[in-house]
């Protein structure tokens, strides 16, 4: 029973890597969500993996500077933690005007889920179950945008309900302690192989 396994620290190593192998939810969140039950499964093979923006880039879609995460803080089962810089650079794909707006978050939070889902994926998974955010719900901007914001962002994502083709996600960013957004995002898994009355968590 996932409940009996052995939980994975929410922490990383002293010199900044995890333990823990690995093998994508943006529109398209991306591929490797493993289905219900298969957590149990999540192979710990003991070697070090740095979790930094190049391994990100080389396990999720978004490339260039359209990769928004700098590295992996912490992560187990449930959540995934993330750190950002990217919301101060001047070629940010993101910006518009001039300006990040603070809503261009939820797309941080979208790629932290689907870090996570490459990380909770079994080693022989036999192919990437593609990811799709379907729905953003309960969000609240507590500022107006991004780029002026100094600190690192703090990107966190924590699974509330997980179904065998959906998942629910409670997010938030903020940084240097100040709670920037938060809200609900639900992803969906093989979108064009559901029925059509299939429901979506909300």
């Amino acid at each position: 029973m996932l409940n009996q396994t052995r939980p994975i620290p929410l922490s990383p190593n002293s010199d900044g890597t995890t333990s823990h192998s690995t093998k994508p939810a943006s529109g398209q969140v991306a591929g490797y969500l493993p289905q219900a039950g298969e957590r149990d499964a999540v192979s710990l093979r003991e070697f070090h993996v740095k979790l930094d923006r190049a391994w990100i880039a080389r396990h999720i879609p978004h490339q260039g500077s359209m990769c928004l995460l700098d590295q992996v803080e912490a992560w187990d089962q449930q959540r995934i933690q993330c750190r950002a810089s990217s919301h101060r650079a001047a070629d940010n794909p993101l910006r518009a005007n001039g300006r990040l707006g603070a809503a261009c978050g939820i797309e941080y939070a979208a790629q932290a889920m689907a870090v996570h889902g490459v990380l909770l994926a079994p080693p022989d998974s036999a192919r990437a179950r593609v990811g799709y955010l379907v729905s953003v719900r309960g969000t609240q901007l507590h500022v107006p945008r991004l780029d002026g914001i100094a600190a690192d962002l703090r990107v966190e994502a924590t699974c509330i309900t997980r179904g065998e083709n959906n998942i629910l996600y409670q997010f938030s960013v903020s940084a240097a302690g100040q709670l920037l957004l938060e809200g609900r995002a639900a992803v969906v898994l093989d979108a064009d192989a559901l029925p059509p009355n299939e429901s979506w968590p909300r």
